[in-house]
């Protein structure tokens, strides 16, 4: 799936510039979404948080994250064992299609979509332990590619099946683990696909309903 850019991600307001109209920028380009969002149920009590959306090569808001738990930072050997966060991945379900000008052909999204996605999603707060800043790159692009072989492959070895409630009704999903955290992936009744990501959290106990006020999140 392709994504050409990103509105709405969470970062630090800028010299001068309140927290207030930051999150409401971000929360901004989830409203534009024409597909309901989702992230775990209400039997989670912990913090809720805004990441980021990303849109399609037509400008459509076609993916987004939403964060539970802990806000995680790049893993090192002083984190790996205490932040406790689950990430939740919403992707529009797509056919294949024209892109708004004519010009081109968008990529139909499925549950690869969102397998890639949170496979992706998770490598971004993992840093190996006793690796060289510099090899950190060449690291990711290995690991971006294994993650987008897997995601290819939800029916391999390397992927298992777990039953989790989505809106209350038991939703099969596609589920591996990995010395990074985990990461799951599979479809709902309400036209999107979902991806999540964590460590810390255990998926098995995980639940997920459609989010009633976005906002919420900010």
């Amino acid at each position: 799936m392709e994504t050409t850019s990103r509105v709405g991600a969470q970062t630090p307001a800028g010299e001068g510039e309140q927290p207030l109209a930051s999150a409401r920028r971000a929360v901004d380009g989830y409203l534009l979404a024409s597909f309901p969002w989702y992230g775990l149920d209400e039997a989670f009590t912990g913090p809720r948080w805004l990441m980021q959306v990303g849109t399609s090569a037509d400008g459509a808001v076609e993916h987004g994250s939403v964060g539970h738990g802990d806000e995680p930072s790049v893993r090192s050997d002083s984190t790996e064992d205490t932040e406790r966060f689950a990430v939740v991945v919403t992707v529009a379900a797509n056919p294949s299609r024209r892109s708004a000008d004519g010009t081109g052909l968008l990529e139909a999204t499925s549950v690869s979509s969102a397998a890639w996605l949170a496979g992706v999603g998770l490598l971004s707060f993992t840093w190996p332990g006793q690796m060289d800043h510099t090899l950190r790159d060449d690291w990711l692009d290995q690991q971006t590619e294994t993650a987008w072989v897997l995601a290819d492959d939800l029916g391999g070895p390397d992927w298992s099946s777990l039953s989790l409630p989505v809106d209350g009704v038991p939703t099969p999903f596609h589920y591996r683990e990995s010395e990074f955290g985990w990461v799951l992936a599979g479809s709902t009744q309400q036209g999107v696909h979902l991806g999540a990501y964590g460590r810390g959290m255990s998926a098995y106990g995980l639940a997920f309903s459609a989010i009633r006020d976005i906002e919420a999140y900010a």
